[in-house]
């Protein structure tokens, strides 16, 4: 007898039925947003066959190339989340400014977006995903991480998961082409205390602060840590949450308020972090407590097991 496994769709209506004041708007929205990846990863499993693979000549706010796939999931999840009715702003990291949707139509959630985080490795055929932040409509957009109802992301790797946390634990889902279907596979997904990876572009160990450049020495003389780095945040990411040690963008010469997008992609991942067991650290506190100025905002930012963070949190 097969036992049976829950979809993404089954576990989002379980946690609507369980929540207070449940209107079924939630539900919409986390579903469109599942379809939207369910599209998002088909493309890019064809990116050899049609033409989406490439730049497409235009610069995003950040004056990165603009990939072709990034602008098709771009234009994708801003059309299904407008048209969704539960979005009042949108957020993305390919725009410069917000996406209001007209009051006609707006619902009552604000979405951060990073459409297709890592798209540079796309041509390499490494792992890319999608990051999203959900927060209640307010007339203010900046609001503190700890104010996210919602945050998860969308690997597109050898296979497509889909991990999601509600403020009650994190759970990951992966997509059974057969069927379709998100199905449960990571449930209640925890990270280890202490892990023995790090994760950090060391070519750039030169631009590094003195207590950055101290801590990774340490770990070499360890002689017991592994280094491991993609170039893709949520690949590296999804590694540290499954196998644990600690993941590091620091700020360099080049980069002296750091390059992560504190409510884009820091925050989101911090709250999935925290959910499932982690912590996560930068400028002097925990991200998810500072006050973002603008949507783009860039900060430093440390994940990873909690004994990890510990033991960098002492060399500053």
């Amino acid at each position: 007898m097969l036992n049976y496994v829950p979809t993404l769709t089954d576990y989002i209506l379980r946690e609507e039925r369980n929540a207070k004041h449940a209107s079924g708007s939630f539900t919409i929205l986390l579903t469109q947003l599942e379809n939207a990846a369910k599209i998002i990863g088909s493309h890019i499993k064809a990116t050899g066959l049609v033409d989406i693979l490439g730049k497409t000549g235009r610069k995003n706010v950040y004056e990165e190339e603009i990939q072709k796939l990034d602008d098709f999931s771009n234009s994708l999840l801003i059309e299904t989340l407008t048209a969704s009715g539960q979005v009042y702003a949108i957020i993305s990291e390919e725009e410069k400014k917000p996406i209001m949707v007209q009051k006609s139509h707006a619902g009552n959630y604000i979405v951060y977006l990073d459409p297709l985080d890592g798209s540079s490795n796309i041509d390499t055929n490494s792992p890319i995903g999608t990051i999203f932040s959900i927060y209640h409509k307010n007339s203010d957009l900046l609001q503190k991480g700890t104010k996210q109802l919602a945050a998860g992301y969308i690997i597109y790797g050898s296979s497509i998961m889909f991990v999601y946390t509600f403020g009650n634990g994190v759970n990951g889902f992966t997509l059974d082409p057969s069927i379709g279907s998100f199905l449960l596979s990571h449930p209640s997904m925890k990270i280890p205390q202490k892990g023995t990876i790090y994760s950090i572009n060391e070519a750039y160990e030169h631009l590094y602060d003195e207590p950055i450049q101290k801590y990774l020495t340490h770990l070499k003389n360890q002689r017991t840590y592994k280094a491991r780095y993609v170039g893709s945040l949520i690949a590296d990411i999804h590694r540290t949450l499954l196998k644990g040690g600690i993941f590091l963008y620091p700020t360099d010469k080049k980069h002296p308020d750091g390059k992560l997008r504190l409510m884009i992609e820091v925050n989101p991942i911090a709250f999935i972090l925290q959910q499932a067991g982690g912590k996560s650290y930068s400028s002097d506190s925990d991200p998810l407590l500072i006050q973002p100025k603008t949507i783009h905002q860039r900060v430093p930012a440390f994940f990873g097991s909690p004994t990890n963070i510990q033991e960098l949190i002492s060399f500053f």
